[in-house]
C-alpha cells in the first residue's frame, strides 16, 4: 500500500488544525472515513472528517464557530473561514450504536474512548480506516481494525462485521455499496452482495430524496453503466426504478438498433456519461426511451418492423411520474422531461423551416439536447449526420439571431387599437415567425404584417 498523498489544500490544513488542537487538549483525534480511503487511493478528498475521543460538549467549547447539527449522535460541525470562504469540518465522537429501529438512525448511542470500537459501527471496511497525518510509523499513520487496507488492495466492497446487520441499520447502505463499487471499479464481496439481494425490498423504506441523491451520484460519477448493471444484479433496480427494469428484453428493430434491446441501448448511453456531467442530462439519458416497453408493437408482416408509436409521449408521462416520486425540483423536472420529449426531433432538423429550427435551438440548455442525441446515435447506428447538421447550425447562429429582440409587443398592438385577448398570442407569433424566417426586420414591417393578416380593430367610439 502506497503512503497517503501529501495534502496541503485549505480543507486539509483546516481539518489538520482542528485535529491538532484536540490532541493538544489531551484527546485522541484522527482523520476518518472517506478522506483516508481517498488519500490511500491517490484521490483528492472532497472533505475531511475527524473522529475524536472528545465528547460534543468539549468540541463545542473548544472551537468558536460550531454547529451542533448532529450532537445527539456525537457529530459537531466546526466552521473556519479561509480566504473569506467558510469551510466546515465534521467532528464525530467515538461511539458505539444501539439498535436502528427506523432503518436509518440508532435509537441510542454510547460514547467510547476506543477508536477501534468506533470503527465497528461504520458501513464498509474501506471506510473504516483512521489516519494520524503526523505519524511516521511503518503504516504511515494508518490504523486498520477492520481489514480495510487489504480490501482496498483487492478492490472489494465489504461490509464491516455482519452485512445483514449493517444494512438493517441503514437501508441506504445497499445503494452506497453499489455506488462505491462502481465509482472505484471494485467488486462487492459475495457475503455483502448476498445480504443486499435478500434485503433489497427494504430500500422502499428509505426516503425518495435519499434514493434520488444516490442514483444521481451514480449517474454523474463516470461509471453509470457499471452502477446500473450492479443495481440490476443486486435486485435493487426493480425496487428503486421498476420502469427502468422493464427495459430489459424489449427488442428493437435491428436495422436501426443493432446493439440489442432497449436496456442494452440505455446502458450504452449511460456508459458515455462523463464525470461531472449535468444531472439533468444524466437522468435524460436514463429515461429517454422509458416509454418503449409500453408502446412495443411486434411486426405484423415479414415486411414490417418493430415499432414504438407514441413512445415519446408515453415516456414523458412516465418520466413525469418518476420525477414526482423522486421529488425533483420543478426546474430539474422540466429539463429532464424536455430531453425525453425532444430527443427524436433531430432527424427532422435538415428539413425544418428556419423559424422552426431556431425555435428548436431556443430550448433551455440546448447543448444538453445535442449531447443526448449524440449519445443516442453512438449507442445505435453510429450515424452522426443529423447531430453534425444540428451542431454546426446551432454553433453558427449567434444568440441574437436565435432569440432576436421582438419587433413589437402587446403595447404596440393596443396602440393600433386592438383589444387584449387570445388573438394577441397568434398575432405576436405570426410576427415572430416572419422575423425568424427573415421575411421582416423592422417594426413598420411587423405592423404591416398585422394589418394584412388580421382583421382591423373595431373603431373606437366616444362615450356619450
Amino acid at each position: 500500500m502506497l503512503p497517503p498523498a501529501h495534502q496541503s489544500g485549505p480543507q486539509f490544513t483546516t481539518a489538520h488544525a482542528i485535529l491538532s488542537k484536540l490532541r493538544a487538549e489531551g484527546y485522541q483525534a484522527y482523520f476518518a472515513g472517506g478522506c483516508v480511503r481517498d488519500l490511500l487511493l491517490g484521490r483528492e478528498p472532497k472533505d475531511y472528517d475527524v473522529a475524536t475521543s472528545a465528547t460534543p460538549d468539549i468540541v463545542l467549547d473548544l472551537f468558536p464557530r460550531t454547529f451542533a447539527v448532529g450532537a445527539h449522535f456525537g457529530v459537531v460541525l466546526v466552521s473556519t473561514e479561509v480566504g473569506g470562504h467558510p469551510l466546515t469540518t465534521e467532528v464525530a465522537t467515538f461511539r458505539s450504536d444501539g439498535a436502528y429501529s427506523d432503518g436509518r438512525h440508532p435509537d441510542a448511542i454510547r460514547y467510547t474512548k476506543s477508536a477501534e470500537e468506533d470503527v465497528q459501527r461504520r458501513d464498509f471496511t474501506i471506510n473504516g480506516l483512521l489516519l494520524d497525518p503526523d505519524a511516521t510509523d511503518e503504516n504511515n499513520g494508518v490504523m486498520d481494525f477492520v481489514g480495510g487496507l487489504a480490501d482496498l488492495q483487492a478492490g472489494l466492497i465489504r461490509a464491516i462485521g455482519d452485512p445483514v446487520r449493517r444494512f438493517e441499520e441503514d437501508h441506504l447502505r445497499m445503494l452506497r455499496a453499489v455506488r462505491f463499487a462502481s465509482r472505484f471499479g471494485f467488486r462487492i464481496h459475495p457475503e455483502t452482495a448476498a445480504a443486499i439481494r435478500v434485503l433489497a425490498p427494504k430500500i422502499q423504506h428509505v426516503s425518495r430524496e435519499r434514493v434520488r441523491d444516490e442514483l444521481t451520484r451514480m449517474l454523474t460519477e463516470g461509471r453509470a453503466r457499471l452502477a446500473f448493471e450492479l443495481l440490476d444484479e443486486m435486485g435493487l433496480l426493480a425496487e428503486v426504478l421498476p420502469e427502468a427494469s422493464r427495459l430489459k428484453g424489449v427488442q428493437q428493430p435491428p436495422q436501426y438498433h443493432p446493439e440489442g434491446d432497449v436496456w442494452i441501448h440505455t446502458l450504452m448511453l449511460l456508459e458515455q456519461l462523463e464525470p461531472g456531467c449535468p444531472m439533468t442530462l444524466a437522468w435524460g439519458a436514463l429515461l429517454h426511451d422509458i416509454g418503449k416497453p409500453a408502446t412495443y408493437q411486434a411486426p405484423t408482416s415479414p415486411e414490417d418492423r418493430i415499432r414504438f408509436n407514441g413512445h415519446v409521449e408515453v415516456g414523458v408521462s412516465i418520466g413525469a411520474e418518476i420525477c414526482r416520486r423522486m421529488r425533483f425540483s420543478n426546474d430539474e423536472t422540466s429539463q429532464i422531461l424536455a430531453l425525453v420529449e425532444n430527443h427524436m426531433r433531430f432527424a427532422d432538423t435538415p428539413r425544418m423551416k428556419t423559424s422552426t429550427l431556431k425555435r428548436f435551438f431556443r430550448l433551455d440548455r440546448f447543448p444538453e439536447h445535442l449531447a443526448l442525441h449524440k449519445m443516442d446515435c453512438m449507442a445505435s447506428s453510429g450515424n452522426l449526420d443529423h447531430y453534425e447538421f444540428a451542431r454546426q447550425s446551432y454553433e453558427s447562429m449567434p444568440l441574437e439571431v436565435v432569440r432576436p429582440a421582438p419587433l413589437i409587443t402587446g403595447r404596440e398592438l393596443i396602440e393600433l387599437g386592438y383589444r387584449p385577448g387570445p388573438t394577441f398570442k397568434a398575432m405576436l407569433h405570426a410576427v415572430d415567425e416572419a422575423q425568424l424566417e427573415g421575411a421582416i426586420s423592422t417594426e413598420a414591417e411587423a405592423m404591416a404584417l398585422i394589418r394584412e393578416h388580421f382583421p382591423p380593430p373595431p373603431e373606437r367610439t366616444e362615450s356619450a
